[in-house]
């Protein structure tokens, strides 16, 4: 089965690194990708610009496009990434969410993608 793991965080409590932290925290980052292609798991991934100053929001409301800065909803935390995952249960793909780093201080939602029921 094929799972989005979506990271939310609040980029207010993300962590201020000093350089030796960036280098420690990307390795990390590095070694999970590097883990899930080994296991055969990882069919795409990405992270996205923070949504404060990148974000545009598009709604169509009785035939007239409405087009908004930032994000859709109002939240104090922000997609800012995800993993797309083929998985052989929730399970495997829960394990998985443990591991992304930005679970230390973030959320990390886990969900089949349609017809993967």
């Amino acid at each position: 089965m094929k799972y989005m793991l979506l990271m939310y965080a609040n980029q207010d409590a993300m962590p201020n690194y000093s350089p030796e932290e960036q280098t420690a925290a990307f390795q990390e980052w590095q070694t999970l990708g590097n883990e899930m292609t080994n296991a055969g798991v990882l069919i795409s991934s990405n992270g996205l610009l923070p949504a404060a100053t990148n974000a545009t929001s598009v709604r169509v409301r009785g035939g007239k496009t409405v087009i908004a800065d930032g994000p859709f909803a109002e939240t104090h935390e922000q997609l800012g990434g995800y993993y797309l995952v083929e998985c052989k249960d929730l399970d495997e793909a829960l394990g998985w969410a443990a591991k992304i780093p930005s679970a230390k201080w973030g959320t990390i939602e886990v969900r089949p993608l349609w017809g993967q029921q």
